[in-house]
């Protein structure tokens, strides 16, 4: 199965950490930009690239610094003698994976200038608008707030994240195999191209017909109202939030071999969906309350439905 194909090329690269490559490869499925937050050297560059090599997509990195400009994301117009018109030179976003590495080390101007490419598939350079190739998708990374150099992301750009992940440290008999494998040469070099433009679109086509019960909507919709009535919580999910857990769970049931949705699809992802959507309140700080921690809290006190409410008839 080309989904199984997927996932192991990438496992040569990423080692120990299967439960994160389930998670990127669920968020490309349902059409996502994927937050990859860490300490720096953990493998969140090489998870980007390992996918781009698997699914055979073109791809562009951009490193972010303090002095990157919005043009050297999206790109200009110069102006053409021989037609007497601007002509259109393309930035790093006209690709099918942007590796957009350590994106809050830049100003919030350049940050801002993902926004249009991100929600639309397309930029708007001199009043004149270019469609992105399809599929489009961004990886970012970013170091932890606080780090030297870093600022945070504005809300609005952070809502237009599917999911944000963390890597985490492997543990000592992957760290050992990291070892090894590296010393011979670097493992992205032996990934072996499993998918293309063409199969990756008929994957997503094939999530978007994923069988969503009326149950399953009234679930998704009950856990996002939670997180708006929160007694923690000053700002809950968005609607954009709320689809993109449906997305999500659409994703989540197809990677685990099912055509419809039930609750578990839609509860794996809540927390790598909905958290970074959430702006907490100061009684949440006094009591150092995290969004994880409230996320978890969620889903313990919202009934799952009876499963049989959501498989297609």
């Amino acid at each position: 199965m080309l989904i199984n194909d997927i996932q192991r090329e990438v496992k040569k690269a990423i080692v120990g950490k299967d439960d994160m490559i389930k998670k990127v490869l669920m968020a490309i499925l349902a059409q996502g930009h994927i937050l990859l937050e860490d300490v720096p050297g953990v493998g969140k560059t090489t998870m980007a690239l390992a996918f781009a090599r698997t699914l055979g997509l073109d791809c562009k990195r951009i490193q972010f610094t303090s002095d990157t400009m919005p043009s050297d994301v999206l790109g200009f117009s110069v102006y053409d003698k021989e037609s007497g018109g601007l002509i259109y030179k393309p930035g790093a976003v006209m690709t099918n994976l942007l590796l957009a590495d350590e994106i809050n080390r830049t100003s919030s101007k350049t940050q801002a200038a993902l926004l249009e490419a991100m929600e639309e598939g397309s930029v708007t350079i001199d009043g004149v608008t270019h469609p992105l190739p399809e599929p489009f998708m961004v990886i970012a990374t970013e170091n932890p707030i606080g780090s030297a150099g870093t600022q945070l992301l504005p809300t609005s750009q952070l809502d237009r994240f599917l999911v944000k992940l963390s890597m985490g440290y492997p543990d000592r008999s992957s760290q050992i195999e990291i070892m090894r494998d590296r010393h011979h040469g670097n493992p992205l070099d032996t990934i072996i191209p499993q998918a293309d433009i063409k199969s990756l679109n008929a994957l997503i086509s094939d999530v978007r017909n994923i069988y969503v019960a009326d149950a399953a909507y009234a679930y998704i919709a009950e856990l996002i109202e939670r997180t708006r009535s929160h007694q923690f919580v000053q700002y809950g999910v968005s609607p954009r939030g709320a689809l993109a857990l449906c997305r999500a769970a659409k994703a989540n049931a197809c990677l685990n071999g099912r055509d419809y949705v039930i609750p578990d699809d839609a509860a794996e992802v809540f927390p790598d969906v909905c958290c970074h959507r959430l702006i907490l309140n100061a009684k949440a700080r006094l009591r150092d309350y995290s969004e994880l921690t409230i996320a978890e809290e969620i889903l313990a006190d919202c009934k799952k439905p009876d499963i049989r409410e959501f498989s297609l008839l």
